[in-house]
């Protein structure tokens, strides 16, 4: 009989090295699917380079971000002014990492706090069940009735537009969303044998919702986060574009882009591109991160 017949198949191996291989964890098992998403590693590759120019960049650069030079109004990107000036003679370089600064602060602000609201208010809810959570619902569903930017608004006229102001503006409803979504994780693995022997044993319901239950919500929760920070990114830039966020001398995409208003028929067009750019490419990151993140950590997905 030829040798070949007894030499083991390519298709025989790989089912074999599949058989040895060492089990991976639930995380380890996300991070090489997440890793086989090219544009979500694109995405969080992005995010990375622009979170460390935001810390770095004003420092790498020669001026100040509120340093005005009337002497180079609207100078275009040069060696001296890399993303050229404004109408002030500011520099857009500095002003735009400065700005990313801040839409990033404001984003990752917003996501905390939504998490740590939404997911003890969907936590207890989804637990405790029955009344309890018949009216916890119902407020959520007043809340989620009221228009988002028309409170947003009328919070910072009446408490004046700031830094402080804008966060608690976007968290005011933001929360709801994420409690939703931890209620109703919450409320199909209650009854679970590992929750029911918990309790069987006395453990507190602040234990087991922290101890049993949200660790295995994380995937969603971390989903909805990502999904949570490009949204206030977005109602930053645009109450900043009308005026209400933050006011100058600081800067913020919104804010720049709101300086920048008829510039593309002036020629100047420096001064809007790199605040829309940003604003459009970051919340893109954001969003095909968040759609990697949701496919890998989908425990129906897990081979």
């Amino acid at each position: 009989m030829p040798d070949e017949w007894f030499k083991p198949k390519e298709k025989d191996l790989k089912e074999a090295e599949s058989v040895v291989r060492p089990s991976l964890s639930y995380w380890q098992d996300a991070w090489r699917r997440l890793r086989q998403n090219k544009l979500a590693m694109f995405g969080l590759i992005f995010l990375i380079l622009l979170s460390i120019m935001a810390v770095f960049g004003p420092m790498i650069s020669p001026h100040t971000v509120d340093t005005q030079d009337l002497a180079n109004q609207n100078h275009p990107p040069s060696f001296e002014h890399w993303f050229g000036t404004d109408n002030l003679g500011r520099d857009v370089f500095t002003r735009t990492w400065y700005g990313a600064r801040i839409s990033l602060f404001v984003g990752l602000m917003a996501a905390l706090i939504d998490f740590f609201i939404g997911v003890t208010y969907g936590g207890i809810s989804g637990y405790k069940g029955g009344r309890t959570d018949n009216i916890m619902m119902r407020i959520i569903e007043i809340l989620y009735g009221l228009p988002y930017l028309l409170v947003v608004i009328l919070l910072l006229v009446v408490i004046g537009p700031s830094l402080a102001t804008i966060i608690l503006a976007l968290t005011v409803t933001g929360w709801v969303g994420m409690a939703r979504i931890v209620r109703g994780q919450v409320l199909q693995m209650k009854n679970e044998e590992y929750v029911l022997a918990s309790q069987s044993f006395g453990a507190k319901t602040k234990r087991i919702i922290r101890k049993n239950l949200l660790p295995n919500t994380m995937g969603p929760i971390i989903v909805q986060m990502t999904l949570t920070v490009p949204t206030a990114i977005f109602a930053e830039a645009f109450l900043s574009f009308l005026g209400l966020g933050i006011q100058s001398p600081y800067a913020s995409w919104g804010v720049m882009a709101n300086d920048s208003l008829g510039v593309i028929l002036s020629g100047h067009w420096w001064r809007l591109f790199f605040p829309a750019f940003f604003i459009s490419a970051t919340m893109f990151a954001f969003n095909v991160l968040g759609d990697g993140l949701q496919d890998a950590l989908d425990p129906k997905l897990r081979r």
